[in-house]
């Protein structure tokens, strides 16, 4: 089984990338985009919600005009704070604002082979095996699924990459892959078994959902469907913007804030208005187009910002975040991949996002990287450690160690180094060997990632599901889903 899960808390560090005032500056004009211009939401049954709730409907259009008073309203009644359940009670992830975890991501398409090296599609066999790794490592503290199984249909493609993770795992699983009405019922199912029945999953959902929105300013109809059954059940629900100056909103990075704040939050307020009280979460991956070609570009001062900006805004809202992070734009595990990934994590675990997204994946969460899995987890580590500060009392400031060794002398002898060591970092990773051996034996990070991720996936048992459990569940899944 694997160990006791890692995580940023008590923080010692604190960043605020936006004033009280600039915060409610965002937010009203949010409402004002939302009253005023309206956001479409192209579901029958969202736009029934909507109407009877008073706000104004264009159903040819499918445009839904809320005044603010609505809005602010239903997010009231989001709670606060919750548990994303694991199957290992150990594992279980509170999301109380003072713990950071982080996850995988997804949906790549395609994987760099462990053995190989080649670029190829993903498969569902590649689900399965990534999810044991990272049940392996005590950074990784949830699943995404992260990469796509293109083996199987598409219409029951996110069940089997559920189950595939659940036999490979005790810990927390997310996923982006159910968007329509009747896979989330049957995922809902799935995660029922797994809980222990319809009122042990409301006390602990081993499964939440993110749906994405549909910028600039609309939702996708059948993620809307999705996150009604879930949210009915008590399974967590998320609304990601990845909105990008530029081509989804503005060029500014206040004008993004603002049509990707109203995307989540008229989401979050419907989910509200349907089921009063149920577990939500605020999720957000924003950026910046490229100048040259005007695509997704993965990393860059703008995301950095708004990995802190978006924490801002779900505390206002007092709703739990799930961040984009990691996932950088870089091709392969490279200079470029480390300070992106490196830079958006401080930026968005000093804001103190409960979930951090992306370890794992390149190519702006195209490609999935073992040796990058592993690495990332190294990133967080040191960010985890930073975020402890400096801590100042008599133990620490060790002015009866000092006195001791005097001038000239050595403290490696010392039992206050002892009894202290551990608590300083020591990569794994990262190469601080001398020149001479370096240069002689020639491998570094990638190399080293790579073998040890080998390693976990040839020796590593994950605990199993109960015996007969993994059958009924792949019973549950139906050869189709209608959409």
């Amino acid at each position: 089984m694997a160990g006791k899960i890692k995580t940023v808390t008590d923080p010692r560090l604190r960043l605020e990338i936006l004033s009280d005032d600039q915060v409610q500056r965002l937010h009203e004009a949010t409402l004002d985009v939302i009253e005023r211009t309206g956001v479409r939401f192209p579901s029958e049954r969202a736009l029934e919600i909507w109407h009877a709730h008073g706000a104004t409907v264009d159903g040819d259009r499918q445009i839904v005009r809320a005044p603010a008073s609505l809005i602010e309203q239903a997010l009231a009644q989001a709670p606060a704070s919750y548990t994303l359940a694991a199957r290992n009670r150990e594992q279980d992830l509170p999301l109380d604002g003072n713990h950071v975890f982080l996850g995988t991501d997804g949906c790549g398409v395609q994987v760099l082979d462990l053995y190989s090296g080649e670029r190829r599609r993903s498969r569902l066999q590649d689900v399965a095996e990534i999810a044991r790794v990272a049940d392996y490592v005590p950074e990784i503290g949830f699943h995404w699924v992260p990469v796509s199984a293109q083996d199987k249909p598409a219409e029951t493609r996110g069940l089997h990459e559920l189950l595939a993770v659940w036999q490979n795992s005790t810990k927390h699983v997310q996923t982006e892959s159910v968007y329509a009405e009747a896979e989330a019922r049957v995922a809902v199912e799935m995660a029922a078994a797994i809980a222990g029945g319809r009122e042990a999953l409301r006390a602990r959902p081993p499964l939440s959902i993110m749906q994405c929105t549909a910028p600039p300013l609309g939702q996708d109809g059948g993620s809307l469907d999705a996150a009604l059954v879930a949210a009915g059940a008590g399974v967590p629900v998320g609304f990601m913007t990845m909105t990008a100056c530029g081509t989804t909103a503005p060029i500014t990075l206040a004008g993004n804030l603002v049509v990707g704040n109203a995307e989540v939050i008229s989401a979050l307020a419907l989910i509200q208005l349907a089921h009063p009280g149920a577990p939500v979460f605020y999720a957000a991956a924003q950026t910046s187009m490229d100048l040259h070609s005007g695509g997704y570009t993965g990393g860059g001062p703008e995301d950095f910002l708004f990995g802190a900006a978006g924490n801002r805004l779900a505390d206002f809202y007092d709703i739990p975040l799930s961040m984009g992070s990691f996932a950088t734009g870089a091709k392969k595990p490279d200079w470029q991949a480390g300070i992106d990934n490196s830079l958006s994590t401080f930026m968005a675990t000093v804001a103190m996002s409960d979930m951090l997204l992306g370890a794992g994946l390149l190519h702006g969460s195209r490609i999935w990287s073992y040796a990058q899995m592993l690495m990332d987890c190294e990133i967080f580590d040191l960010v985890q450690h930073m975020m402890r500060g400096i801590v100042v009392d008599e133990e620490t400031l060790a002015l009866d160690v000092i006195d001791a060794v005097g001038p000239a002398g050595n403290y490696l002898a010392q039992k206050h180094t002892r009894r202290h060591m551990r608590r300083r970092w020591n990569p794994r990773y990262m190469d601080r060997r001398p020149y001479n051996v370096w240069e002689a034996e020639g491998d570094g990070a990638v190399e080293w990632a790579t073998e040890e991720a080998r390693r976990i996936l040839e020796s590593h048992e994950p605990e199993p599901l109960p015996p007969g459990l993994a059958a009924e569940l792949a019973r549950m899944i139906p050869d189709a889903v209608p959409g």
